[in-house]
């Protein structure tokens, strides 16, 4: 395997499809799906923290410098594929395994469509009201920002709670990659930004039902926990 990557990340499994993440709302989405669906592979935590994702090992793999990526040894048509961008990755993984996504085409579309709602509004909206929340966005006297990110947070759990009405997962009956790309952000919302007051979280008692049915599979939890030590 010649991608610079793995001067500093080395394959110890050069034949599995390998993992770059960190435990974040969108890192944990591929680990969860790389669980879900049962594909080998082999994890490696990017401290961000210690700004790895900037390393230019990792620029080589994903030049915007986030997590998740990932290498496929055994890309399409047998080549190898590097991959960024985490709904890209949850696509692909499906197609790659005809997993957590329907064949019919218009269900297909469906199903990206909300993963397109989350990676455009629930993953930004999510991550500015924990900054302005819990982190240095808190110290800012102007609370206006703070509560237009609230708002709006509130305001897509209001839409993920009406489409759970009637159903048991995004999708309906099924469990989906649309589920898989939620599951981390409202779980982090609520626990790690510790924002559920401020979004009124208990008013929305279908996101509660789904999210602890979903925090209950075994797949999730253990893509939760991949790349976390």
């Amino acid at each position: 395997m010649d991608h610079p990557i793995f001067a500093k990340w080395p394959a110890q499994y050069p034949d599995r499809l390998q993992l770059f993440s960190a435990p974040t709302p969108n890192g944990v989405k591929v680990g969860i799906m790389l669980e879900e669906t049962g594909l080998p592979y082999e994890p490696h935590r990017i401290d961000i923290m210690a700004n790895e994702s900037h390393d230019p090992a990792f620029l080589a793999l994903n030049p915007n410098g986030k997590i998740p990526a990932i290498y496929d040894p055994d890309g399409p048509g047998g080549k190898p594929l590097a991959l960024f961008e985490s709904g890209a990755i949850l696509i692909y993984l499906a197609d790659k395994t005809g997993l957590l996504i329907s064949p019919d085409p218009a269900t297909r579309f469906e199903t990206i469509q909300w993963v397109m709602w989350q990676m455009g509004g629930v993953g930004p909206m999510f991550g500015q009201l924990g900054f302005f929340h819990k982190f240095a966005g808190r110290e800012y006297e102007d609370k206006r920002p703070r509560d237009r990110y609230a708002a709006e947070s509130a305001r897509l759990l209001g839409v993920l709670d009406a489409r759970l009405a009637d159903r048991s997962w995004v999708m309906g009956d099924d469990y989906s990659l649309a589920d898989i790309s939620l599951l981390g952000w409202v779980r982090n919302l609520i626990g790690f930004y510790e924002a559920a007051e401020i979004v009124g979280f208990d008013r929305f008692a279908h996101v509660q039902r789904w999210l602890e049915a979903g925090l209950a599979r075994p797949a999730v939890q253990r893509g939760l926990v991949v790349t976390a030590t």
